[in-house]
């Protein structure tokens, strides 16, 4: 048999396989198990079984019997777990076709090494971060026989509103394309065949992240030209260059065709522009709301076979197992689901099993989760990615750096003594070190007291008796994170009340704010000196942020998602088309805090941004360079940010595109000119003939901190 030969070639073993399955194990593949309740004895929840938990055979033979399984999710095992769940579904179906584990590891895996939230990884515009933590979170998986997770998210967030905004890397296509780029490339490693890397599964495709009125799984409204040149464009990379190898297929539709229903997006654009050659998970409940929610399938077996027909390839238990099964059956039987539909599905999952190397080495070995789990080196780059995701959003006569002579102070605030980690991630697990934790190790020698704030009196009693004031703010779990979307983006709680009462008082305040999304803090940016962004930062959090608070770290992080005064100003991003209108009687149109924005405990200037060639031809690309100052006295990190305008087009295009940017290090005094290479694709846009063009004209570009920059030149592409 030579699906079982490693030395024949992939495509060879694949089809050599798929010939000899019968339709029934065919579609086994296609399915997806939930299984800590299901098939061990003991369990701590719907998602993990016990840590002591045995595998029980016969739960497995009822439900599984000998048609082998498709993916098993919802466990997250230990390797002995893995071990024998997997050498009884392999010795318990006619082919020995391997169950894949699947498990969720948006920002750390399970009890492993716990990271900041991917909106405060990107803040760090270190895609070097991004790529070692992706491989971090996939050794910590394999190592429990893990072969697949969950991420990343590669939504654009253009609503803050959407709960979900702390998964994504911000409001950006150009960030939000290289940062998934970066994760795949590191989760994916050179060869999937390893013990430490896992398939990534970039979701949610596609557009999932601009929901109606900013509440999830809701409708999303654009047109294809937008779809492709901005949400579509941020997925491209992760598969064309990353060869992700998944992806999950998402619940909303667009203009009345739902992402599990549409052959244009998973069929011609997936695979048939960008090659894709992995398989689409539909996520948990996307093809059910074809029946249920879209009312495009009139039962569960018209909507099962037209996701398998659109281009899905397995269903998130969306339907009951047998319900699901026996609908593509009939389908094939009754000529409504055709067999080259099942059998690029049935192929595509196939093929990623052998890309793991499941077939050749189906186990793990039970020792390696001590050498791969919670690494030194993995908690260093929790810390590292931590600190550089601090971003100073606001500091008036350098209230920052404190100095660690003060002698009194009070942390007060919802999050001043709790390390917030976001939605994905039990609090309980890693060090969980919290503000209050870091201040008082930055500080021995101060008396550091601490509020939570709930009796406003109390507080301010004790932001009395301070030298300075430390407010720990912003969000939490059940307030932001998947299914908590909000109408009003204001601090929760007592919280408003709480601060301006104690910038009452007079002393000192910093407010640092640990959250998923932007909030409307006009307030505070009126009344409080210092605002720190620290996002959720991760099991070691509380560290980096006293650290940046004390100066041992200068801070360097810049938004990747706008900050709105208030809700009404919704949506307001950046790039934004220049027919926008900005003429509310009420607001003068600017964000609070504009994409790209961020301080330092230094200063930089930006000098001589020039395109090296002015007049271009087509097919050069465009080199450009710029120099960059550090004008202040103390050494630090800036983000030098390139963007791009077409100054007419065809087809109405943004006031302003990102298309580069290089985090650096520069010494006090110290001066760099700093490179750009943009490819000409990267000026191509979707035209009225619907293909791809780069037209000729004068385009502008600017360099700068953020993206208000000012200095600017231009170039002409004959």
């Amino acid at each position: 048999m030579k699906y079982q030969d490693a030395r024949i070639p992939l495509e060879q073993r694949v089809n050599d396989l798929l010939l000899r399955m019968t339709i029934q194990e065919k579609v086994r593949q296609l399915d997806m198990y939930s299984s800590a309740r299901e098939i061990v004895s003991a369990h701590t929840d719907d998602t993990h079984a016990a840590l002591g938990a045995a595998f029980v055979p016969e739960k497995a033979q009822s439900i599984w019997g000998n048609l082998g399984v498709g993916a098993v999710h919802d466990l997250n095992p230990t390797p002995e777990q893995a071990n024998a769940i997997q050498k009884w579904v392999v010795s318990h179906n006619r082919l020995g076709i391997p169950a894949l584990f699947i498990e969720e590891g948006l920002h750390g895996y399970d009890t492993g090494t716990v990271f900041p939230a991917p909106i405060g990884l990107a803040g760090t515009w270190d895609p070097e971060i991004a790529r070692e933590t992706g491989a971090s979170i996939a050794a910590e998986a394999r190592s429990h026989g893990v072969g697949m997770i969950l991420g990343p998210v590669l939504d654009l967030a253009r609503d803050p509103r959407w709960g979900r905004v702390e998964e994504d890397f911000g409001e950006d296509t150009y960030l939000t394309g290289q940062f998934g780029l970066a994760y795949v490339q590191g989760m994916q490693g050179e060869t999937l065949a390893s013990d430490h890397s896992t398939v990534a599964e970039p979701k949610h495709f596609v557009g999932h992240g601009s929901p109606e009125g900013g509440e999830n799984t809701s409708p999303v409204h654009m047109g294809e030209r937008e779809m492709r040149t901005e949400m579509l464009a941020a997925f491209e990379p992760a598969f064309r260059q990353g060869h992700a190898m998944a992806t999950m297929v998402a619940y909303h539709e667009i203009d009345g065709i739902p992402m599990t229903a549409d052959p244009l997006v998973l069929k011609q654009i997936l695979r048939g522009e960008w090659g894709f050659r992995g398989f689409a998970l539909s996520d948990l409940g996307a093809i059910r709301r074809l029946y249920e929610d879209h009312r495009v399938a009139s039962s569960p077996q018209s909507a099962s076979c037209l996701a398998i027909r659109s281009g899905v390839d397995m269903q998130f238990y969306d339907f009951d197992h047998a319900v699901f099964q026996k609908a593509l059956i009939d389908c094939i039987h009754d000529g409504t689901l055709a067999s080259v539909d099942l059998d690029r599905a049935v192929r595509s999952v196939l093929r990623v099993k052998f890309m793991l190397g499941l077939f050749d080495h189906p186990y793990v070995d039970p020792t390696l989760m001590s050498r791969a789990e919670r690494t030194p080196t993995h908690l260093a780059l929790s810390l590292r990615s931590a600190r550089e995701s601090m971003t100073l959003l606001k500091n008036d006569g350098n209230l920052l750096p404190l100095a660690k002579t003060t002698k009194q102070i009070a942390v007060i605030g919802p999050n001043g003594n709790i390390a917030r980690y976001g939605d994905y991630e039990r609090e309980s697990n890693g060090k969980h070190v919290s503000l209050l934790d870091g201040i008082r190790e930055e500080a021995p020698n101060a008396l550091v007291t601490f509020d939570e704030g709930k009796d406003i009196s109390v507080a301010v009693a004790m932001a009395k008796q301070a030298d300075v004031v430390i407010l720990g703010m912003g969000e939490w779990q059940g307030v932001e994170g998947e299914g908590f979307d909000r109408m009003n983006l204001d601090l929760p709680g007592n919280q408003e009340p709480l601060l301006e009462a104690i910038v009452a008082t007079g002393k000192p305040v910093v407010l640092v704010l640990e959250n998923g999304r932007p909030l409307t803090i006009q307030w505070a940016k009126q009344h409080v000196s210092a605002i720190l962004e620290a996002w959720y930062p991760g099991e070691l959090g509380g560290q980096a942020v006293a650290e940046t608070l004390f100066g041992d770290n200068n801070p360097a992080g810049r938004l990747t998602i706008t900050f709105p005064k208030s809700t009404g100003q919704l949506p307001v991003y950046y790039s934004s088309d220049p027919s926008r209108v900005h003429k509310y009687v009420d607001d003068d149109g600017k964000p609070l805090f504009s994409f790209g924005w961020g301080l330092s405990y230094t200063t930089f200037r930006y000098d001589r941004l020039t395109v090296t060639q002015p007049t271009l031809k087509e097919g050069q690309n465009i080199h450009v360079t710029v120099d960059v100052i550090n004008t202040g006295s103390q050494d630090g990190d800036d983000v030098v940010q390139l963007y791009l305008r077409r100054d007419y087009s065809s087809v109405e295009t943004p006031e302003r595109e990102l298309k580069g940017f290089t985090r650096i290090h520069l010494k006090a005094g110290e001066t760099r000119t700093v490179s750009f290479n943009l490819p000409q694709r990267e000026l191509q846009i979707w035209n009225t003939d619907r293909k791809w063009i780069v037209e000729p004209g004068r385009y502008t570009l600017w360099a700068g901190g953020s993206s208000e920059a000012t200095l600017q030149t231009t170039f002409q592409l004959r």
